[in-house]
């Protein structure tokens, strides 16, 4: 597997979350996808390098120039999302200092892992109630979890994840409950041949317990039989890295995101 398939359900799925706001813009030139949500929330206003990179002086500089007079233009806060195999090998120690110049900072670096199927699990998982997000409390307990868990401000991951009709087809997402609270978050997205998830998380209180390998499990097995797709892919953060190499993942690629703030 190459890291194209992984990188293109990335694009895939901030494409979707760009499209299905009334706000949303998606543009495609100069080797560059811009699926801007239009949101306050700048990882989702988002400029993601979608063809090779060569090491000339100003190739990167006009990829990166041509997204920031976009989201200029809008006065929008945004990102820029690399796969490290688009970029020409001696250009990528200094891919930091270019986006400096245009006041892009890396904000995270990840990952990009797949597994051709899941490892069966190592330990007996903890009792989970799973609910599908698909109505106003789901979606209200996902922007929960996940604001605490990404640090980011409630009414941010409200106006993207809180609405009718984005979670729908493709783009399904699931809360765990603990004793009736929620505990823990993932999505589905399936799409270029594998199925991508996003957005594990589980609060403080409640990690180490395996909540997180349950609920994926749970999504991905319900995305296995609603598409067929065994292959997974996924970005992963620290935290979960040793979770995801137990279930199976191996590292194919790297991606970086470089943001304004």
């Amino acid at each position: 597997m190459r890291f194209e398939e992984i990188d293109a359900n990335l694009r895939h799925t901030l494409c979707l979350l760009a499209a299905r706001r009334p706000t949303g813009e998606l543009h495609e030139a100069g080797g560059v996808t811009l699926a801007s949500a239009g949101v306050r929330f700048g990882m989702f206003n988002a400029a993601l390098i979608s063809a090779p990179v060569p090491a000339c002086r100003d190739g990167l500089a006009a990829r990166i120039a041509a997204a920031a007079a976009h989201f200029r233009k809008r006065r929008l806060d945004w990102s820029c999302w690399v796969c490290e195999d688009w970029l020409e090998e001696t250009l990528r120690p200094r891919a930091d200092g270019i986006f400096v110049n245009f006041g892009l900072y890396r904000a995270a670096a990840y990952p990009g892992m797949l597994a051709e199927r899941l490892a069966p699990p190592q330990r007996r998982l903890p009792p989970l109630e799973i609910r599908r997000v698909d109505d106003s409390a789901t979606r209200l307990a996902f922007c929960q979890v996940g604001s605490l868990c990404f640090r980011a401000p409630f009414e941010w991951f409200r106006e993207i994840f809180d609405r009718d009709g984005l979670w729908r087809d493709d783009l399904a997402g699931y809360v765990g409950y603990v004793r009736g609270e929620p505990a823990a978050t993932a999505v589905t997205v399936a799409g270029t041949g594998s199925v991508g998830v996003y957005n594990v998380a589980t609060l403080p209180s409640h990690q180490r317990r395996g909540y997180a390998e349950a609920l994926m499990r749970h999504a991905l097995e319900e995305a296995r039989q609603a598409t067929g797709i065994e292959r997974t892919i996924l970005q992963s953060t620290t935290q979960g890295l040793s979770l995801y190499t137990r279930m199976g993942y191996r590292e194919v690629t790297r991606f970086s995101v470089y943001a304004t703030s």
